[in-house]
């Protein structure tokens, strides 16, 4: 009986009572957490990865940082962000290439867009094993190309996640 007692005295006494519902609460918060973030995939960083007509990329000049595409809620739509590149940002834009004219060929300006970026992020970067670095371009659509967009954006990217800084090399 005086355990009982002890035991009732301790959850009664004036402390317990104010902590009970705060303590509660925060036990249903843990619970409802999930035990650890779900893993996010690495997203595949091609030539449809971003185009022309994501809603931001225009924006975004030549050495700027940004972010990757993500639902914006109030903008109701996927969009690129800049990001100071020192704040967490994935992408860098290090060039701009600019396609010939002629009809509409996805194929033809694809290789052409790959081509031309691998060349400036070897003149930068030398090979993806030596920098750490990958990149990609970003295509006009055939929208775009239709009202006359022949630029290709090349943008790096750090596989591994953020960039943690410019990657842009000081010119020599």
């Amino acid at each position: 009986m005086v355990g009982e007692e002890a035991a009732s005295d301790a959850t009664t006494a004036p402390g317990w009572r104010r902590l009970r519902w705060p303590l509660l609460g925060l036990a249903v918060v843990l619970a409802l957490l999930p035990a650890t973030e779900p893993l996010r995939a690495a997203p595949v960083k091609g030539d449809n990865f971003i185009d022309a007509q994501t809603a931001g990329i225009l924006d975004i000049e030549g050495g700027e940082c940004f972010s990757d595409p993500a639902y914006l809620a109030r903008a109701g739509d996927v969009v690129v962000l800049y990001r100071s590149c020192d704040d967490g940002a994935y992408n860098q834009s290090y060039g701009f290439l600019h396609a010939p004219d002629g009809p509409w060929n996805r194929p033809a300006l694809a290789a052409f867009a790959w081509a031309g970026c691998e060349r400036d992020f070897q003149a930068r970067w030398g090979s993806r094993d030596e920098s750490g670095l990958d990149f990609y371009p970003i295509l006009p659509t055939e929208e775009t190309w239709a009202n006359g967009d022949r630029d290709v954006m090349c943008a790096v990217h750090n596989p591994e996640g953020a960039l943690g800084g410019s990657k842009l090399p000081l010119a020599r």
